[in-house]
């Protein structure tokens, strides 16, 4: 069954195996609302409770976690949940482990890689995909860039801003006889 990346333990908190958690849930403390949760290889599973709301994530507390060193070697590891026990969405709305290994094409249809992952690095979500020949293309993830996901066909369009996909190598467009570069007085 498919499973949803809840967030991941960061490290522990005090003597008696609390954990901090980093939640990728909206919002963050529906990540202890979902029952018995596991680890990214579905072998290990804890029942989660949430026992405090720090400035840098939850305070949860894990069955079977009983100290810290328990908990300390927890740091790094992701909580999933099953995707039955999540809300439905609404339109337009999808789980970001939705979109990845989704076919990416142009607007022509032409194809252009693979889904790699959704990534915020501070200015604004990016989708970042895997070209045929393996390099990587990030591209804004708006409407205006993003403009159809297909869940169905399993596939995602992208309109990439202008020279987005422009060669490093490709020599300028050569100027007109009579135009000039940059402004005029």
């Amino acid at each position: 069954p498919k499973r949803i990346c809840l967030g991941v333990i960061t490290g522990a908190r005090g003597l008696q195996g609390e954990v901090r958690f980093r939640s990728f849930t909206d919002p963050p403390d529906n990540a202890a609302r979902y029952g018995t949760v596991t680890d990214e290889s579905g072998m290990r599973q804890f029942d989660v409770s949430m026992t405090d709301n720090s400035k840098n994530g939850l305070i949860l507390r894990l069955s079977g976690v009983r100290d810290r060193s328990a908990a300390d070697a927890l740091k790094g590891v992701e909580l999933y949940a099953l995707r039955d026990v999540l809300p439905d969405l609404d339109d337009n709305e999808f789980y970001h482990a939705d979109l990845v290994d989704l076919a990416v094409e142009l607007a022509d249809g032409s194809a252009m890689g693979t889904v790699r992952a959704l990534g915020d690095y501070g200015a604004g979500t990016v989708l970042e995909i895997v070209m045929p020949d393996g390099k990587p293309l990030v591209v804004p993830f708006t409407q205006a860039a993003v403009p159809v996901i297909d869940l169905a066909a399993g596939r995602v369009v992208i309109d990439p801003p202008t020279g987005l996909l422009t060669d490093e190598n490709e020599e300028p467009d050569e100027i007109e006889p009579g135009e000039e570069e940059g402004p005029q007085p």
